[in-house]
Parts: C-alpha cells; sequence; structure tokens
C-alpha cells in the first residue's frame, strides 16, 4: 500500500510535468530525474519516522509505568 502512494505521487508529478511542457511552461530545476529522487527522498522520510516511531513505542526507556524500582 505504501508503494502505492509514492507511485501515484510520481505518478501525479510526472503528469504535471507534461502538462507544463504542452502549456509551454519549463522550469529548468523541474524534471524526471528531479521528480525520482524527490519521490525516493519522500519514502526514505516516511520510512525513517515509521520506524522512529516504532523504536519509541517499543522501547522500555520511555515507559513511565517501570519506575517502580523492580517491584
Amino acid at each position: 500500500m505504501k508503494k502505492d502512494v509514492f507511485t501515484l505521487l510520481g505518478g501525479f508529478l510526472t503528469a504535471l510535468l507534461f502538462f507544463f511542457g504542452t502549456i509551454g511552461v519549463k522550469f529548468d530545476w523541474f524534471t524526471e530525474e528531479s521528480i525520482n529522487a524527490f519521490v525516493l527522498v519522500v519514502s526514505a522520510f516516511v520510512a525513517l519516522v515509521v520506524n522512529v516511531y516504532a523504536v519509541w513505542k517499543n522501547t522500555n526507556v520511555f515507559n513511565k509505568k517501570d519506575k517502580g524500582g523492580g517491584k
């Protein structure tokens, strides 16, 4: 499912690139390579956030219930 979202994001940006090309608007920085790089960065960032949340949620260091001193 997550991969589908990033595929849709890349497809939308590519369609936007072709639309701008059709109406004659061109940006030097908005290319297929920049779209692929952006999708890669966004997917890596989402993976990092999910992993940091999983570590934070599953680590007992942050669990306040365990402050009882071993009782």
